[in-house]
């Protein structure tokens, strides 16, 4: 995968697979995006550490130290990426003392401001604020239990890759028709499921996921393999700055992208990169896709049509 301006800079602290298709680097993400060509990346997808004093941040960090990486992290994002590319940030809550901060409000504000020094062919517009809800997590006692994150698409510029077939999900009622019109009688989905939508309920990796490593901060594969799958082509970079436990680089594996990923911490490089040896030797578990449904089978309209696809 060339797209390094020195080759040999962080060649002590690589993991390159056989195939040169997966590339991942111990080191500071922000030093590592500085080496990279400008426009050589389909889809930058990460989660950045929220600054809350979890045990593989900095202690002393805060909000301020929230805005100041993530500024850095997203300018060099940017330069490295496509016209027609996408960044997606997953991102939850600072908590502090029961008080909570919504992190996407700052990554909009980060980005409107960077979009401020770029010509209109290089800004990025953000296209969904995806909701990603769960029913598991920490029980509050003085507020509402939190069972969301979100999921902030940009774009550089207005043309751009999106796949809505890879993604879709077996709707509901797919023997339902249309009652009245032209279409009268004929089924009113699509052959092929229903588009996913802005609101994405998949389980999160807590103690008994089959995906749960070490890592206190995991998200499921099928975050980063839906939005690979709908963002990029196969054959297409792929970048995570921040990518923990190594899930997005599983995801490219089993969706046949390439993929460059940076993790500072030395422990969680080694977890991720056991990971990716896995799913190259096709020994990764992972939860399926679409999530659970459960209509009434009696229900003419919630038995699937023979030409059904899914």
């Amino acid at each position: 995968m060339s797209v390094f301006k020195s080759e040999n800079k962080f060649k002590n602290k690589m993991f390159v697979s056989e195939n040169k298709e997966i590339t991942i680097i111990n080191s500071d993400c922000v030093e590592v995006l500085k080496n990279i060509k400008e426009e050589k990346v389909s889809l930058i997808i990460t989660s950045p550490p929220y600054c809350m004093g979890k045990e593989y941040e900095n202690p002393e960090d805060d909000i301020n130290s929230f805005v100041s990486l993530n500024t850095q992290v997203i300018k060099e994002s940017v330069r490295i990426l496509k016209n027609g590319g996408s960044l997606c940030w997953q991102v939850g809550f600072h908590v502090k003392q029961g008080i909570i901060v919504p992190l996407d409000y700052h990554i909009y504000n980060i980005v409107e401001s960077i979009n401020k020094e770029l010509p209109s062919k290089d800004k990025l517009y953000l296209h969904n604020r995806i909701i990603w809800t769960f029913g598991h997590g920490l029980n509050a006692e003085k507020r509402l239990s939190g069972r969301y994150e979100t999921i902030l698409w940009f774009t550089k510029g207005k043309e751009y890759t999106f796949n809505l077939d890879p993604i879709r999900i077996p709707q509901k009622y797919p023997g339902k028709k249309y009652s009245k019109g032209s279409k009268k009688g004929q089924y009113s989905g699509n052959p092929l499921g229903k588009n996913p939508s802005d609101v994405w309920d998949i389980p999160n990796v807590k103690a008994n996921h089959i995906e749960k490593t070490e890592h206190p901060c995991q998200f499921p594969i099928v975050i980063p393999q839906r939005l690979i799958k709908a963002l990029t082509n196969e054959g297409d970079i792929v970048v995570d700055p921040f990518f923990g436990s190594g899930t997005t680089g599983v995801a490219c594996l089993i969706e046949n992208r390439k993929f460059l990923g940076m993790e500072i911490d030395e422990k969680y490089f080694l977890m991720a990169k056991n990971r990716i040896l896995d799913a190259i030797d096709g020994d990764i578990k992972y939860r399926c896709e679409f999530p659970p449904i459960e209509p009434d089978k009696n229900q003419k309209a919630a038995q699937k049509p023979e030409d059904f696809k899914w």
